[in-house]
């Protein structure tokens, strides 16, 4: 099994000057197969003894399961739903996975899933983010985190961790990664407006569930809750959550590009959104903005830049 690469930290004085904060990024489109979820899915794939994998996607943990499980000589299946990106559909299949496609208007993720393991006894059901296991291989990204704050602390430490929610995998992994290293640094929460399920939820006290899938724009936030799991990390283990406008997104996109030349996809630009939706509240403040990944469809992505993509 290949180790999850480092992250990459950037740093652009003209995206700082713009957003009115002393940004860093820590970008995860680096990493193999492309978004931060390779961290989770190396370390489920080499865990369990199982000889096959089913799961379901937007993408991104598709992929990296698919190539994960390839390296540890098992079987995936990946269910995704129909209007997933036609790059990360291409990406599961090219890492030797069989992909399943789905309507989820019309079938729940869960519900395909549930038939596919009632199928193959011998195959383990791995959540994208709803798994201990999962939590653990993201950890790896706030223990880094953490590492890189150490050498700061004399002079710049990090004021703010920012990262994306969907399912919360990445977020409880970073946040659990901090704190397991003695790093106290606040992490904030980010997700899309149309999908904000889990800043609701941080209000209520619950989690709070939509009925079908959301579709923004932010593909890897299309969860209809945060898992039971990383709930229980991030209701006291967050300083706070912020949702961000498909607009704000999508400008978040194009500030990465324009101003620090890097290539995110929208739900990676989640955490740059936060800034652009809150801008009092980091303000002037040292913040590490995670980019959890770069897989995106290059017609949607060329949309973006040439603001041909309406929200």
């Amino acid at each position: 099994m290949r180790e999850p690469r480092p992250t990459t930290l950037i740093e652009s004085v003209r995206l700082s000057d713009h957003v009115g904060a002393d940004v860093v990024l820590a970008s995860e489109a680096f990493q193999w197969t492309g978004s931060f979820k390779y961290r989770a899915a190396a370390n489920v794939a080499r865990s369990v003894p199982h000889p096959a994998i089913i799961t379901a996607s937007s993408g991104n943990f598709g992929q990296a399961i698919a190539f994960a499980s390839r390296l540890a000589g098992k079987r995936c299946t990946v269910v995704m739903p129909a209007n997933s990106a036609r790059v990360k559909v291409d990406a599961v299949r090219a890492y030797g996975a069989t992909v399943d496609l789905i309507d989820t208007t019309k079938v729940r993720r869960e519900d395909r899933v549930a038939a596919l393991a009632a199928a193959d006894p011998s195959a383990y059901v791995a959540s994208a983010y709803d798994d201990p296991l999962v939590i653990e291989g993201n950890a790896s990204l706030g223990r880094e985190l953490a590492a890189i704050n150490a050498t700061r602390r004399a002079n710049a430490p990090f004021d703010a961790v920012l990262a994306p929610v969907g399912g919360g995998g990445l977020s409880a992994g970073v946040v659990t990664g901090l704190r397991a290293a003695g790093d106290a640094t606040p992490v904030w929460g980010v997700e899309p407006t149309m999908a904000n399920d889990f800043v609701r939820s941080l209000a209520a006290g619950c989690v709070i569930t939509h009925d079908q899938e959301p579709q923004t724009i932010a593909d890897g936030a299309r969860t209809r809750s945060v898992g039971r799991h990383n709930w229980a990390v991030l209701r006291t283990g967050l300083a706070g959550a912020v949702d961000a406008s498909e607009a704000q997104i999508c400008e978040a996109v194009r500030l990465c590009f324009q101003l620090a030349n890097v290539k995110i996809e929208p739900t990676g630009a989640l955490a740059l959104a936060a800034l652009l939706a809150q801008p009092e509240r980091f303000a002037g403040r040292r913040v590490c903005c995670v980019l959890s990944g770069g897989n995106v469809d290059p017609g949607v992505f060329c949309g973006i830049i040439e603001q041909r993509r309406s929200p």
